[in-house]
């Protein structure tokens, strides 16, 4: 179902590196990110946790753990799978470091989180192919709006 999961997430100063890294792990347990130094665009020292996922029984893990979110979350999820997704079939997500910190998935639109870019496996890889496939997963009273 999922080919991959790339992941990335920024530390920023007035941050605590730990806690960024817990947040990554409660969403994603076997993450092993790499850590590169940056800077902002406003000159301030930030670092990138970066790294992929690819073993099936570990994107398999998230996938339920996703479809196991707060019903609101889930809702929301299966209403903007079209626009999260693009035509090669990635679907984008970005959780909240926050929540993520109190083992809550958050799912937000923008704005500082950790970055999941999701690879459908789908064939062929095309946008269409991989929706049907991921809204299939979903259950029958999301997809009907119960």
């Amino acid at each position: 179902m999922i080919h991959n999961i790339r992941y990335r997430v920024f530390i920023y100063d007035n941050e605590d590196r730990d806690d960024v890294l817990q947040a990554l792990l409660n969403i994603l347990p076997e993450a092993d990110p790499e850590v590169e130094e940056a800077e902002g665009l406003l000159g301030e020292n930030m670092l990138i946790l970066s790294g992929s996922i690819s073993k099936k029984r570990h994107t398999k893990e998230f996938l339920n753990n996703l479809l196991s979110i707060d019903r609101n979350q889930l809702k929301k999820l299966y209403n903007d799978l079209e626009r999260k997704m693009d035509e090669k079939g990635n679907l984008f997500l970005r959780f909240s470091k926050e929540k993520a910190l109190d083992e809550q998935w958050e799912i937000l639109d923008g704005g500082d989180s950790i970055h999941l870019k999701v690879k459908i496996a789908a064939y062929p890889a095309k946008k269409e192919v991989a929706l049907k496939l991921l809204e299939g997963q979903f259950p029958d009273d999301i997809k009907n709006n119960d």
